[in-house]
């Protein structure tokens, strides 16, 4: 994915709104908390999907009707995990660190290589630093930022997405709600999906590449060590949409999902969301 180019498609945008599905639990929203994001937290009140600074995106989302009302979450939503995430401000640059005041690796800014609102999945605590994933580092290894105010803009978020590859299901939930639940194909045995921990850094849509990622992506920050001779498409995994069946074990490593589910996901899923690959 790492070369390939996105453009805003505005009929596609129109075509694939006439597949989305819509209920009660259209519940995108990041509320301001302390880093860690504590369960239990007060749920707030849920509005249209936060901007991500790609305008393709932010025009697919602002086309998608939310409910102008106060959604209560059952009590068991709002006993539900909640996460903290830090944005980087706009116009700032931040270090990536190796460990906790640790060396340097590099500096990043407020957008991602697609252009998209920098937002980090705050996954560990350790004092005043926050141990993020990140597609600039290898699987499993988080990169460490400075709890720093002026620089960083602390939220949270209760959604969070896990995938289960036996099954070849992917499910989103809000704290203990069931949001979504869906069928999805997975790696090949010569291209597993990589297990673990990550963060989805970036949704996408737009046409140009064919039909391979069918209505949107939802990038996230792992990488896909085993890929085929040849491939030329980049090592990020993502969560897209696809033309074809699902529930096969043939991609080269991504989550694939039918177009009508996908849009419903993306629609809901804010920059940052955690997402858990298990065996």
């Amino acid at each position: 994915m790492k070369h390939l180019g996105w453009i805003a498609a505005g009929a596609v945008v129109v075509a694939l709104l006439a597949f989305l599905i819509i209920d009660s639990g259209k519940d995108n929203e990041q509320s301001s908390a302390s880093a860690g994001g504590t369960a239990g937290a007060t749920v707030p009140t849920i509005t249209a999907p936060a901007p991500t600074g790609n305008a393709a995106v932010d025009a697919l989302r602002a086309s998608v009707p939310v409910p102008d009302v106060h959604i209560n979450p059952p009590p068991s939503a709002q006993r539900g995990r909640s996460f903290a995430l830090a944005t980087v401000r706009t116009g700032q640059r931040i270090a990536l660190h190796a460990s906790p005041g640790g060396r340097v690796l590099q500096r990043v800014g407020d957008k991602t290589e697609f252009g998209s609102m920098r937002v980090f999945w705050i996954e560990r605590v350790s004092g005043a630093w926050f141990g993020v994933p990140t597609p600039d580092l290898p699987n499993g290894q988080l990169a460490w930022i400075k709890d720093d105010r002026i620089a960083l803009d602390l939220t949270q978020t209760r959604f969070w997405i896990t995938a289960d590859l036996s099954r070849r299901v992917l499910e989103l939930r809000y704290g203990n709600r069931m949001l979504q639940r869906m069928r999805v194909t997975v790696g090949s045995s010569s291209s597993p999906t990589p297990l673990g921990n990550y963060a989805v850094t970036d949704g996408l849509v737009g046409r140009g590449l064919g039909p391979w990622y069918g209505c949107c992506v939802l990038a996230l920050s792992g990488h896909q060590a085993q890929l085929p001779s040849g491939w030329i498409g980049g090592n990020r995994i993502a969560i897209h949409g696809t033309p074809g069946s699902v529930g096969g074990a043939d991609s080269h490593g991504c989550l694939r999902a039918s177009d009508p589910d996908m849009i419903a996901l993306f629609a809901r899923v804010p920059l940052g969301t955690p997402v858990f690959i298990r065996a």
